[in-house]
């Protein structure tokens, strides 16, 4: 371990996608030669950044949201370009509109699609045939890419090496403190059960579902969470689907999409896909709530309704299900959109919380940090 006592220029809370490449950039591009990054699993960017669905957005997904559309059709490329080696491109990617039930008609997904500058064009007859024409009112190519979390984790794991960042695994941070000099104490339980205390200046709390389960001086979010137990079916699907990712607009209907990962596809359903959700509140774990949740998968019940949409999916084979908290955000519950949490918690002066609905909105937080100063300890 660090040995208690000891002292860090920043404490990186959660070793996902987001605390890893925070932590490299505050190694890297701030130049904080003492970084530490905790991680309470055994390895990096094995809980929410692999669990759920591995879409790299652009933007299409979010007809009632324009920011979030927005931020993703300008964010797409700067993913593609600093992780080619993560992006799946090689598959052909559809969105359908739904006849009835839908939130959004074909003629208003197009004219949104060309005001955030987001590629469409109508899929040809054969990927047309897919589909039960008596329920899809239209059927669009798109441009849209999916990303292997393994490939992300494996450049996380040689950055962080490279950059000197300390990573410290199966170690849970469980209470910050306020010290008189303005430092900040972080307590964490090590491997092995033990209590250990560090100090730092900066400490960045990215642990998603977890953010607000730390003890101590930390006064929590001020912005309102909600978790879901999800559950994304690992599908193999017949022929006709390997190279295609689909998306059915805009009510309660699902989504198809290459899972690189482990070669295989993920289906996920609004109605299916969230178990459970409640309010976040101090003392619920949602990861301990996750580990008592007896799992049982509702892929039968996707497959049923997904079939009626897509019938060649009825001949895909369940696999595997990823059972994973989702946190959202509950002011967009009612326009799906998807912006980071970001909060600076001024009773704890250098304390941030971060969080963001999806990959590619690593770039909205870095951002945000860009604005912020950062310091080595000495020169302060």
């Amino acid at each position: 371990m660090t040995g208690s006592g000891s002292t860090f220029d920043a404490v990186i809370i959660g070793g996902g996608f987001y605390g890893s490449a925070i932590a490299i950039y505050l190694a890297k591009q701030r130049g904080l030669r003492r970084v530490l990054l905790l991680e309470r699993e055994t390895q990096l960017l094995v809980r929410a950044s692999y669990n759920n669905q591995a879409r790299v957005h652009n933007g299409y997904h979010y007809p009632r949201s324009f920011t979030t559309a927005f931020r993703s059709r300008v964010n797409l490329p700067k993913f593609v370009r600093d992780w080619p080696e993560a992006v799946k491109r090689d598959f052909t990617k559809l969105y359908a509109i739904a006849r009835r039930n839908s939130k959004v008609t074909a003629r208003q997904f197009e004219r949104f699609c060309h005001e955030i500058g987001a590629n469409v064009s109508p899929a040809d007859a054969k990927l047309r045939a897919l589909f039960e024409p008596r329920l899809i009112e239209d059927v669009f190519a798109v441009e849209e890419y999916a990303f292997d979390a393994t490939v992300l984790a494996r450049w996380a794991e040689r950055e962080l090496d490279d950059n000197g960042v300390r990573v410290l695994l199966g170690t849970r941070a469980t209470g910050v403190t306020k010290m008189a000099d303005d430092s900040l104490a972080v307590t964490m339980q090590t491997p092995g059960g033990e209590t250990e205390q560090v100090q730092c200046r900066y400490l960045l709390n990215c642990t998603y579902s977890g953010l607000n389960q730390l003890r101590g001086n930390f006064p929590g979010t001020q912005t309102r969470l909600k978790h879901e137990i999800t559950e994304m079916a690992l599908m193999h699907v017949p022929p006709e689907l390997e190279n295609i990712g689909i998306t059915v607009m805009d009510g309660p209907f699902f989504s198809l999409m290459p899972f690189p990962a482990r070669g295989l596809h993920t289906l996920s359903h609004v109605r299916y896909t969230p178990h459970l959700s409640w309010e976040d509140e101090l003392g619920t774990d949602p990861y301990e709530k996750l580990a008592r949740y007896e799992r049982a998968t509702r892929t039968d019940r996707m497959v049923r309704d997904v079939g009626r949409y897509l019938p060649s999916v009825l001949a895909a084979r369940h696999i595997d299900s990823l059972f994973e908290v989702k946190t959202v955000l509950m002011k967009n519950e009612g326009d799906d959109g998807r912006p980071i949490l970001f909060e600076k918690h001024f009773d704890l002066p250098g304390c941030f919380s971060v969080l963001g609905g999806k990959i590619d909105n690593i770039y909205d937080v870095l951002e945000k940090l860009e604005i912020e100063q950062f310091e080595n300890l000495e020169q302060m």
